[in-house]
């Protein structure tokens, strides 16, 4: 039997519930006395049926295997496009295949990577090669820094220049050795005509004509044409580093030099690196500006490997051979990145 009980000004006691006892109850509970009511321990009673909601039967699939499901159209695409020509070419490297003798297509598995160690012109042109490879990788680091150090102070029209610096960069490398040939023109030339003009030079000198002046040439049109890359890189990194510590090098009065040496140069040294990778593919593989403007000539002081599969493969029209040397050309390429991954890797600026 449950009884209401009475108000607080009548009984001086809280409102609540409670419960008579009965004949065979040993003493009352206050519900006001939490701590007296049984606790629930997640029994279900008897009767009680839960549903359960069952996915619909048929193919399931992983998140894994529903990835590359979604994804196996474009991997059918880039292995079509890519993977078939990529393994078609080595293939013909191993054979002797000429389309001068089109029905000549014999196996000789690894013989035209021997004939081409064993070729006093492929020698040549890798070691003309690794000669524009270094020049150009050391010079737009320069430059690129130079540029950046320059664009990394306070002046006006500081936005204006950081513009200007990208437009190198943005003319293609055709038009960039048309117009580097034109500047060192033997006849016309405006480099030429300036020299002349100013009493430097007497005659009209053939710059592309000369053998190291040739390569010299290429070496400005590539470095004028990637330094803004490489500007663009750095001054990202310079801009990165904490003013505070430039701060206490004015502090303890360090000079120009020493604060770039001890500040800046060490929170360059990821940016330098990925500009090494960059460059340095970009000179090995170098093909549009040796056709502008040299030909691989004057004789073959400018033929660089990428020239020489080119002449190799659609001049001499032999496939097997020309294959070779442009695997050899990404073999190069291949271990030059793996070394430059390498050193990123033992700085920790990446993850193995």
């Amino acid at each position: 039997m449950v009884k209401r009980a009475m108000s607080g000004h009548d009984a001086g006691q809280d409102s609540a519930f409670v419960t008579q006892p009965s004949s065979d109850s040993a003493a009352p509970i206050s519900t006001s006395d939490r701590t007296q009511l049984p606790a629930f321990d997640g029994s279900k009673p008897d009767g009680f049926r839960t549903s359960t909601i069952r996915p619909p039967r048929g193919l399931q699939l992983g998140d894994t295997a529903l990835a590359y499901l979604l994804n196996a159209p474009a991997l059918i695409f880039i292995v079509l496009l890519v993977a078939y020509p990529v393994a078609s070419s080595f293939w013909i490297s191993l054979h002797q295949y000429n389309l001068k003798k089109p029905n000549v297509f014999h196996f000789i598995g690894l013989g035209n990577y021997l004939s081409a160690f064993q070729s006093d012109l492929f020698r040549q042109s890798l070691r003309i090669t690794t000669v524009f490879t270094l020049a150009s990788v050391v010079f737009v680091l320069l430059v690129g820094t130079g540029i950046a150090l320059v664009a990394n102070e306070a002046f006006r029209g500081r936005g204006i220049v950081r513009a200007l610096i990208l437009l190198p960069w943005a003319i293609p490398p055709v038009v960039n050795g048309l117009m580097w040939q034109w500047i060192f023109n033997s006849k016309v030339g405006a480099l030429n005509g300036l020299l002349y003009s100013v009493g430097v030079i007497d005659q009209y000198k053939t710059w592309l004509l000369d053998s190291t002046g040739a390569l010299a040439v290429l070496v400005i049109a590539q470095v004028w044409n990637d330094a803004p890359f490489a500007a663009i890189v750095i001054l990202a990194s310079m801009q990165a580093v904490p003013s505070e510590l430039y701060d206490a090098a004015k502090v303890d009065r360090a000079g120009l030099l020493y604060r770039f040496r001890h500040v800046t140069l060490p929170w360059l040294m990821p940016a330098f690196v990925i500009i090494m990778i960059v460059e340095t593919l970009a000179a090995v593989r170098v093909f549009d500006i040796v056709y502008v403007m040299t030909g691989g000539g004057p004789g073959y002081d400018t033929t660089f490997i990428s020239w020489l599969t080119y002449q190799t493969s659609f001049l001499n029209l032999d496939f097997g051979q020309g294959n070779a040397y442009a695997y050899i050309i990404a073999i190069i390429a291949l271990i030059l990145s793996l070394l430059y991954i390498r050193v990123l890797q033992s700085k920790g600026d990446i993850r193995q």
